[in-house]
């Protein structure tokens, strides 16, 4: 073969190459582009409609407003409730999920064997794979007459057993987020920290747990997050009554039903409520606060782990 049909072949293979590369770039740099699209698209089609919302009830009655009774006709629409029952079912799973997540990556990451591990996490993050609703139905049906038996006084649909399904349903979030950071922390950490006479309890609970610590707090807000946006458990098991936070009787908002943000929207959504009226345009307005929520803490997660992540080389 002479030389010039040998460099023919090489430009023709890279002319080929190229063109792959640039396929390749335009395909990934669409995927991107309509990510960023929709999200663009979501938001300011919330944004419209609340304006909208806003035109017919003041935003400082909305903001400010202790009550929230949706109706047709003169409705009374505070979010101080609904987002105040939010918090309080974001709070309680974040007990439930925060110390039983940490521990399931603790465990997984520095003690549990190879085999045991190729176990347990695939089967812990089957939790993940659950639908919402079936978690809901679980609290409705077994969780609230477990309590009751327990001696509390909960009623039928309560914030308790919302809370706690909510918790359970976000615990691989906690313990798979938690353990990819743990394990990301260097051996050689670990062995000095042998070779200087520390225990196991002590590598783990000084050294590898420091180390990754951007890692787990950034698991933590995810999965907070997570809760905050949860929907069909704290519809089936939470109720529908929207009460203001009681601080002086914290165990009545928790004993009793209660209404978060998600649920209202599925109210506004489910009622004969007709288009254009003020609690039609209300699940925007919630839906927009719910979101601003949301990007205030994964914005929150992200200065946490740039703050404190760690570099090794």
């Amino acid at each position: 073969m002479s030389e010039t049909s040998i460099e023919a072949d090489l430009t023709q293979s890279a002319n080929a190459r190229n063109a792959k590369e640039r396929l390749y770039h335009g395909l990934l740099f669409g995927c991107a582009t309509l990510t960023v699209f929709v999200t663009i698209s979501i938001i300011v089609t919330l944004a419209i409609d609340t304006i909208e919302f806003f035109q017919m009830i003041d935003p400082y009655s909305f903001f400010t407003g202790t009550r929230w009774v949706l109706r047709s006709e003169d409705p009374v629409l505070g979010v101080l409730p609904l987002v105040s029952a939010t918090l309080t079912v974001t709070i309680v799973s974040a007990l439930v999920a925060i110390p039983i997540g940490t521990a399931a990556a603790v465990y997984l990451s520095e003690y549990a064997s190879d085999r045991m591990r190729s176990v347990l996490k695939p089967a812990l993050e089957i939790l993940a794979g659950i639908p919402t609703v079936v978690y809901g139905f679980f609290a409705l049906v077994y969780l609230t007459p477990w309590l009751q038996q327990l001696g509390l006084e909960v009623s039928l649909f309560n914030l308790l057993s919302a809370s706690i399904m909510v918790g359970i349903m976000i615990i691989p979030m906690v313990s798979s987020i938690s353990e990819d950071a743990m394990s990301a922390v260097p051996d050689s950490l670990r062995q000095a920290g042998y070779g200087l006479g520390a225990t196991k309890f002590e590598v783990t609970t000084k050294i590898v747990v420091p180390a990754s610590i951007s890692g787990i707090f950034s698991s933590y807000i995810l999965a907070l997050s997570r809760a905050i946006g949860e929907t069909m458990i704290v519809v089936v098991a939470g109720g529908s009554m929207a009460r203001m936070f009681d601080p002086s009787n914290p165990f009545a908002n928790l004993f009793n039903s209660g209404q978060t943000m998600t649920a209202a929207m599925v109210q506004a959504v489910t009622t004969d409520l007709s288009g254009g009226t003020p609690g039609y345009y209300s699940m925007f307005a919630i839906g927009l606060t719910l979101f601003a929520i949301t990007f205030t803490m994964n914005l929150l997660s992200n200065h946490i782990a740039a703050r404190y992540r760690e570099e090794y080389q």
